[in-house]
């Protein structure tokens, strides 16, 4: 068994506070023992306009961000997903939401672009939002190995689109990594149901770490990090408030369940779309 850690922060527009606030937290997972730690989406920076994450995007293996989390990994001997990180690059100026991954010796292991991006209006509501305004979507789907098992890469929105889950289970994942900053609205309807589905219908554990409260920005996110099995039972969770919960994730257990339960073996719909985006993570 390996514990795992999910950090819950509520991020602003200061990136060195909110690195300081990461870093207590990230102390506090390696304290506890957590081979594995996964921080929120947006954790280094809540702008107050959404134009605001191209001022401060890195390019892509150097920055200020990249640099704590590397170094952060390294001092604290802990595997580390870096929710996301404003990365530059696209040629209209927008910026990628990568989820960057680092290794106990400080080295990146992984980047998956965030693909699916939250261009709504929210129903019966005042609220609405257009990351695509801003932030280039990704492509691929990235699954690596990790002291925890084999980790599959998402950021928030993605956990609507089963597909891209069972792309990564094609893959081989173990478990799943959901860095997010949810709305109130739609967190309170749909969070905990949509994460305990995709760990439920893949038969992977499920770690996601989440924004809480109110941002400068005047958006308020729902909180409630937690870590599934892959039965789907919560483990652990940090419904309210900043901090950091942890959990074992069983590996042998969920192995043994994959043998006596195959779903995974008995899919016949939907095949040739995990086929292509498996094909789509190689190219």
């Amino acid at each position: 068994m390996t514990i795992v850690a999910a950090l819950q922060m509520n991020s602003g527009s200061d990136v060195r506070a909110n690195l300081a606030a990461a870093r207590t937290l990230l102390e506090t997972a390696a304290a506890g023992e957590a081979r594995l730690a996964v921080l929120p989406e947006n954790f280094a920076f809540m702008g107050r306009r959404d134009a605001d994450k191209r001022a401060i995007g890195e390019p892509d293996g150097e920055g200020p961000i990249q640099d704590f989390l590397a170094e952060s990994a390294r001092r604290l001997g802990l595997w580390i997903v870096g929710g996301t990180v404003p990365v530059t690059g696209a040629a209209d100026g927008r910026v990628a939401a990568a989820s960057l991954v680092y290794d106990a010796s400080g080295a990146r292991r992984a980047r998956y672009d965030k693909i699916h991006l939250f261009d709504v209006r929210l129903p019966e509501r005042s609220e609405s939002y257009c990351e695509s305004a801003h932030i280039a979507p990704g492509a691929a789907v990235v699954v690596l190995d990790t002291p925890a098992g084999r980790l599959g890469l998402s950021v928030c929105y993605d956990v609507r689109f089963a597909e891209l889950y069972r792309a990564m289970a094609a893959q081989g994942a173990q478990l799943f990594a959901v860095p997010a900053a949810f709305t109130v609205a739609t967190g309170r309807a749909h969070w905990e149901v949509l994460l305990r589905a995709r760990a439920i219908e893949n038969l992977c554990a499920v770690i996601a770490a989440g924004q809480w409260g109110p941002h400068p920005n005047g958006r308020e996110t729902y909180g409630d990090s937690l870590i599934a099995d892959h039965w789907g039972r919560v483990l652990a969770r940090c419904p309210h408030g900043t901090g950091c919960v942890m959990a074992d994730i069983d590996l042998q257990a969920e192995q043994r369940d994959r043998e006596s339960f195959p779903a995974l073996r008995h899919r016949v719909l939907g095949m040739e779309t995990a086929r292509t985006l498996t094909e789509n993570a190689h190219e």
